[in-house]
Parts: structure tokens; C-alpha cells; sequence
């Protein structure tokens, strides 16, 4: 009966050193670990947030919500841009209701920009996958470059400067399309209008 008692301390004994040896490890080692590594890499460990004098205007990586005539507009986002509850809709092609948002969008975006319809490219009327996409197509920013040279009172030809210097191309060269990062593109345009670009 002893030797029960003794075998069963062991064995608690045992299994106590290994929670503990295992908590260190995994609890505390490995976050750390993890945290460290992510620091060598600097600001991307952290979000890729964008800074003005010091003080946080945004992610490189997250779309954002832009108004008024002065500033190159986002595509629209299914969920307000709301980073909690990032994803698309759920609507299909084949939906009345994303049909009509489309052709509510197109309108708005034709009417605002002095355009036709047609001449609307699709990332203004669509929302992304996430809903909160930091990139707009070369070709949306180029139909937002007139309103936005005269509303700040700069030439067409330095916005849309502005805009190729913004331009990314296809990741690795071959993946995916050009982009031109909204939140960049308009503080490129605020530093213009500044007189500091």
C-alpha cells in the first residue's frame, strides 16, 4: 500500500516538474521567442503603422475612410472598414442587391468624378475581399487625380506624379496588380499642398 502511496507521489511530483518546465517553455520562452523575432523586423512586427509628427494616422496594410473633395477616396468596404469584423459580403453575382449597390456606386462615382459610367473601373464600385484593402488600381486613382489637383489647388500633371511615385508594382513582379496606396498617396498630397514634397 505504501509503495502505491510512493509511486503516486512520484508520479504527481513528476507531472508537476513537467507542467512547470512546460509553462516556462511555452508560456513564457516561446512568446518571447516570438515577440524578439518580430522586433527585427521593425514596424511590420507592429502593424506597418503610418506616423505624421509623431502620432499614428494609419496602417500601411488597412484601408481607411477618406472624405471631402481634397483627398484620393478608398474602395468602398463591405463592413465600414471596421478591422473586427473584416471580410467580404455575402452577396453573389448574381444578387439583386449587389447589382443595385454596383450600379448606385458607378452613379455616384461618375457623378462626383465628371465621368461616364463606363469609364468607372471596378475597385471603385467593389469592395475587397477583406473589405479593408489599402490599395486602389492606378486607374481609379488616375480618375480621382483631376478632382483632387483642383480641390487642393495643385497642377494635374504633379498629382498625377504623385500618383506613379505611389504606384506598387506586382508583388515579386509577376503577382497580383499595380496598387496605389490611398493612405501614402494622400499624404503625399497634403505635403505638396504644404509645400513640403
Amino acid at each position: 500500500m505504501i509503495t502505491v502511496f510512493t509511486d503516486l507521489f512520484r508520479q504527481s511530483v513528476a507531472g508537476l516538474r513537467l507542467l512547470l518546465v512546460m509553462t516556462v517553455l511555452l508560456g513564457v520562452g516561446y512568446p518571447t521567442a516570438v515577440w524578439a523575432a518580430g522586433q527585427a523586423f521593425g514596424d511590420r512586427a507592429d502593424g506597418s503603422p503610418v506616423r505624421v509628427d509623431g502620432q499614428v494616422v494609419g496602417s500601411r496594410l488597412i484601408g481607411q475612410q477618406f472624405e471631402g473633395d481634397e483627398w484620393f477616396l478608398s474602395r468602398p468596404s463591405a463592413n465600414d472598414y471596421d478591422t473586427l469584423a473584416s471580410a467580404p459580403s455575402n452577396l453573389g453575382p448574381l444578387s439583386t442587391d449587389l447589382i443595385a449597390s454596383i450600379g448606385e456606386r458607378r452613379a455616384e462615382v461618375a457623378a462626383r468624378e465628371g465621368v461616364d459610367g463606363s469609364a468607372v473601373p471596378p475597385d471603385a464600385v467593389t469592395a475587397s475581399g477583406s473589405g479593408l484593402d489599402p490599395h486602389i488600381s492606378p486607374a481609379y486613382a488616375a480618375l480621382q487625380a483631376p478632382r483632387v489637383a483642383a480641390a487642393n489647388g495643385l497642377s494635374l500633371d504633379e498629382v498625377e506624379r504623385l500618383v506613379e511615385e505611389h504606384t506598387d508594382g506586382r508583388g515579386l513582379g509577376f503577382l497580383g496588380e499595380p496598387g496605389v496606396n490611398v493612405l501614402e498617396l494622400n499624404l503625399a498630397v497634403r505635403r505638396s499642398v504644404e509645400g513640403g514634397d
